[in-house]
């Protein structure tokens, strides 16, 4: 299966934020345009590369939790399909939840990571107009779901490690979703995965929003690319719902504890990989082999435990989760 490669970035594409590089390194592409042999701009062009690396340190270093939000929804963020062709070979996409029909948001399939077979699944989001209508922006319907916990039943069945890629903004709400069982849809796959007889890694690549995040979530090891969040509700539902004020979305953004250090603190992440200077988005292969180290590792770490083992290890993780500590009044 084919997908398309993250866009060049087009002006629409540029966070405000990351706005002050990209004109410095425009600047620096003009110079070196206009450099000749006889126009020499080397040294002007190094004191640029000096200032935008300079810049760019300053600006990610203290990045509020609204920005890394805008920063997991970036439109040339790499996407699932992206990291399987970067990652994985012979890649065999498979299809349909052997009841209604197959749904496009959700792909999955075997391939070949490095030393062992695989069954990789994830959320697909479109590059384009189009794709996003036939990719449903990545909003999975209750078929989706069911495809997901057919595919994984049968790696388990053939002890294949499981490979999820998590990146949605929600399961989709619309109404033929919910005649069709999106809640029952999700929380059978939460009860299958948390039952797999075989190791399982899910990781957060850019959005993980709500139960259609975390239908592709109940694994063994979770990790979260460095820009990307995982939570409940996204910062406008929550700003609208505790405020009705749109206001408050950044707030709101804080207040949820959503990217990745805040769940590494909190236990619920495992593993933060560390993104390229700037993003995912602005070198996906050098992102995609800091991802193939942290999967290396983890799976070596779950490949060989025993599958009751496997299983106890799972239900104590999620039973660790959510905490709490009762004060007198």
């Amino acid at each position: 299966m084919s997908t398309t490669e993250p866009p060049p970035l087009s002006d629409r594409m540029i966070l405000e934020f990351e706005r002050p590089i990209i004109d410095l390194e425009k600047k620096i592409s003009d110079l070196r345009n206009l450099s000749t042999e006889t126009v020499d701009f080397s040294a002007e062009i190094r004191k640029l590369e000096q200032k935008a690396k300079k810049l760019q340190k300053e600006v990610f270093a203290d990045l509020s939790a609204q920005q890394k939000v805008q920063l997991a929804r970036h439109p040339a963020r790499p996407y699932m399909m992206d990291y399987v062709n970067l990652l994985m070979d012979d890649f065999v996409e498979l299809h349909g939840d052997r009841g209604f029909r197959d749904d496009p948001a959700i792909v999955g399939g075997f391939a070949q990571f490095d030393e062992w077979e695989v069954l990789v699944l994830g959320h697909q989001k479109g590059r384009n107009t189009k794709d996003n209508v036939h990719r449903n922006f990545g909003m999975a319907r209750p078929e989706g779901y069911r495809k997901a916990t057919r595919l994984m039943r049968l790696a388990s069945r053939f002890k294949r490690p499981i490979i999820c890629f998590i990146d949605t903004p929600g399961a989709y709400p619309g109404l033929g979703a919910e005649e069709r069982g999106q809640a029952e849809a999700i929380a059978k796959a939460l009860q299958v995965m948390a039952s797999l007889e075989c190791p399982m890694i899910s990781v957060v690549i850019g959005e993980g929003g709500s139960g259609g995040a975390l239908a592709l979530g109940v694994t063994d090891r979770i990790l979260m690319l460095e820009y990307s969040v995982y939570s409940v509700i996204s910062p406008e539902g929550c700003a609208s719902i505790l405020w009705r004020d749109p206001a408050k979305i950044a707030e709101a953004a804080t207040q949820l504890k959503l990217t990745a250090p805040d769940l590494l603190e909190l236990g619920i992440c495992d593993e933060v990989v560390v993104e390229p200077a700037g993003g995912a988005h602005r070198n996906a292969a050098l992102t995609a082999a800091k991802l193939r180290t942290a999967l290396k590792k983890q799976l070596k770490e779950l490949v060989d435990l025993p599958s009751g083992e496997l299983i106890e290890r799972r239900y104590q993780k999620f039973r660790k989760m959510g905490a709490f500590v009762e004060t007198p009044q």
